[in-house]
């Protein structure tokens, strides 16, 4: 298949504009119309990634952390990064990278965090804002139906677990058609007064040109009278970690020994324990110091996250245990994700999971 196909589908799923202003999600190596053969998923794209690619026959890698976060100036096999590139472009090995997109989706990497410690009912910890736009149009009454469903099918109305979410209100338009127009109902020259449904709906950014399609292609008038507003709420279904709770409370040691078995994680790193038991937890998959007042403020008993500095674990002040997993033990079902992902729509299409560690940090016990 195209490399297109496969990066649209995923795109679809955790669009480019939910990444972090910092990160590089996307094609970082390839062309979009290259024919694809097979593909390897990785957490990391390093030059033994970049190995056992060519040697698996895959000519598309797969990670899930960029290779390139910044500009690259020079490349004569100085740095890694430089070294990753130019022996994925010598052997006509394309690299797509889906990192903070997948991390703030309510299906992505948390998600899948949450799925492994058996943490039931997730939810967004800290929701996206200004991401959500309201349509406003207005249709002759016998067309309103019609025109609200194929708002629906192409995304609109979705208001946290409900969907076909709209407000209808009752009105009259006026309007003259002039002689080169194809009027709907009116005759040219004259004004007209239409009884007319005023039809609000929300949908998210990414998909107003599906939306606008919808509402061209049902709508009957020959001009379509619309508005479209910029939200400022909260999205709940994009945002940064997550918090559940456990079908039953647990010791805080117990549950810990459980994150640890069930994460894979060498070690854990942990504030004071509080002598409290464990229902609620958050849980933020790679460095989440930043939504630490966010799990306090959720009520979560314990926040699991990685990369915390030794001052910020005095941030915890009694109010809550952190759990520092490790960054790579806290990621590494992400590729177990993708696999699942595409799987799903390319049943036929070759996927390989590295056999590549791509740990960086090493432990002596």
């Amino acid at each position: 298949m195209k490399l297109k196909d496969i990066t649209s589908y995923l795109e679809s799923l955790a669009p480019l504009s939910y990444q972090e202003d910092y990160d590089n999600s996307g094609l970082i190596v390839g062309e979009p119309e290259a024919d694809i053969i097979a593909a390897l998923i990785s957490l990391d794209c390093t030059e033994a990634v970049v190995d056992d690619a060519i040697n698996k026959g895959c000519n598309l890698i797969i990670s899930h952390h960029p290779i390139v976060f910044k500009g690259l100036k020079k490349f004569n096999n100085k740095s890694y990064i430089e070294r990753v590139v130019i022996k994925a472009i010598r052997n006509n090995v394309a690299i797509y990278a889906i990192h903070t997109n997948l991390d703030h989706i309510s299906a992505g990497v948390n998600a899948k965090i949450c799925s492994k410690l058996n943490i039931l009912n997730p939810l967004i910890l800290s929701p996206k804002a200004a991401i959500l736009k309201k349509l406003v149009t207005f249709c002759p009454l016998n067309e309103a139906d019609s025109v609200r469903d194929a708002l629906f099918k192409a995304g609109a109305g979705n208001i946290g677990n409900y969907s076909e979410c709209s407000f209808n209100s009752e009105g009259f338009g006026t309007f003259k058609a002039g002689h080169n127009t194809n009027a709907y109902v009116g005759e040219k020259g004259l004004q007209h007064h239409e009884p007319e449904i005023k039809l609000e709906t929300v949908f998210p950014e990414v998909f107003e040109k599906q939306i606008l399609s919808a509402l061209f292609r049902t709508h009957p008038y020959e001009e379509v009278a619309y508005d479209i507003y910029p939200l400022d709420n909260y999205y709940p279904r994009v945002g940064a970690g997550m918090i559940g709770v456990l079908e039953q409370e647990m010791d805080e040691l117990a549950f810990l020994k459980d994150v640890k078995e069930k994460l894979k994680a060498k070690v854990i790193r942990h504030s004071s324990l509080l002598g409290k038991k464990v229902k609620k937890v958050a849980v933020c998959g790679g460095s989440g110091s930043f939504l630490l007042n966010k799990a306090i403020s959720a009520g979560a008993d314990i926040f699991i996250t990685a990369d915390y500095k030794y001052h910020e674990f005095f941030d915890a002040e009694n109010k809550i245990v952190i759990a520092d997993v490790g960054h790579f033990e806290s990621e590494q079902f992400t590729q177990e994700l993708l696999f699942e992902l595409i799987q799903k729509k390319f049943s036929n299409f070759a996927l390989h999971l590295t056999e590549v560690n791509t740990n960086p940090i090493n432990y002596l016990i």
